[in-house]
């Protein structure tokens, strides 16, 4: 018997809805499936950042000891075995990573209260600050640290009562390297710097609490450093550029260095001595071998305790400040 018009209307519209949702389910199951592969990498890329978190962490202590080692124990020759002072950097290799260690003393810095004023002056004139703001920040800085006079009131701390909130300057020593922030003239871009990948130096990698009132490292200053404690700017450049290429470990080639730069040359000195800022950054190792691209920074202050120490410590390392990540 003939299928009727209506039958084959109904028999199509049948198949049709059957179609749509075929396709619907076959939507709704590749969605599912892309979300489930993205949070598949996802969940797969803060495994790798935990790992990588842990591996850096503990290249930091590594890093540590070897600068302690490389103190005290020295080959027949005399040289260091674990670490030779002056060096900028170290790498480490662990069975599932490599990482990077950048070995910057505080001595690469200058002390943030016991500085003199041009020195502070010419720092951020390096940094490029003008004339007129460096000199007012250089005078906010000194006034911080000076002991306050109540018979002359400092001209600062009416700024600082008519912030909001209000404070006061601490006249005293600075304890922290970021209370330059409250500091009258003081911008964050300034204080940190204003380039993401560190190119561009701020304050806190010039000036420190722990940093040297005299001699500043020659291969880790910054240029705005070198700067400040008399160097010419195309003398700093040169250096910087030379230390790229070998860090300045031989006491030879320093002296010749010195001599070359005149009296500026007296300011500059090799490696520190025992507050060192560690920056680890760790790169998984893929199954292949190749480095992972993920990458993993952390940081630490450490105070390095030789033996026979003044504070008769037993020889060793305290961690004073802990960055998990720069």
């Amino acid at each position: 018997m003939p299928t009727s018009h209506k039958e084959r209307s109904r028999k199509g519209s049948a198949l049709l809805m059957v179609l749509w949702l075929t396709a619907a389910l076959s939507a709704v199951g590749l969605a599912v499936a892309t979300n489930v592969r993205s949070e598949t990498e996802r969940t797969e890329t803060n495994v790798d950042d935990t790992r990588s978190y842990f591996v850096a962490r503990g290249a930091i202590e590594r890093a540590a000891l070897h600068v302690l080692w490389g103190k005290q124990y020295f080959t027949e020759e005399g040289r260091p075995i674990y670490y030779v002072p002056g060096n900028p950097s170290m790498d480490l290799a662990f069975p599932s990573a490599d990482v990077h260690v950048d070995i910057v003393p505080e001595t690469s810095k200058l002390n943030l209260n016991t500085s003199r004023p041009e020195d502070i002056l010419r720092l951020l004139l390096a940094l490029g600050t003008p004339e007129d703001r460096a000199t007012e920040i250089t005078a906010a800085i000194v006034d911080w640290r000076t002991p306050a006079d109540p018979l002359r009131p400092s001209p600062f701390d009416s700024f600082y009562l008519s912030q909001s909130p209000s404070f006061a300057a601490r006249h005293a020593s600075f304890q922290q390297n970021e209370e330059l922030l409250l500091v009258q003239g003081m911008t964050a871009e300034l204080y940190y710097g204003s380039s993401l990948d560190g190119t561009r130096a701020g304050l806190r990698d010039c000036l420190s609490i722990y940093g040297s009132a005299g001699a500043v490292d020659i291969n880790t200053a910054q240029p705005a450093t070198l700067q400040a404690v008399g160097l010419a700017p195309a003398d700093a450049d040169t250096i910087v550029r030379s230390r790229a290429q070998h860090p300045v470990l031989d006491y030879t080639e320093f002296a010749e260095i010195m001599q070359s730069l005149g009296p500026a040359g007296n300011r500059l000195q090799i490696g520190g001595q025992t507050m060192f800022t560690l920056r680890a950054t760790a790169r998984l190792r893929k199954p292949d071998g190749k480095l992972s691209d993920l990458r993993r920074t952390v940081g630490a202050l450490v105070k390095i305790y030789l033996p026979g120490n003044r504070s008769k410590r037993q020889p060793g390392f305290d961690v004073v400040r802990w960055f998990d990540r720069i």
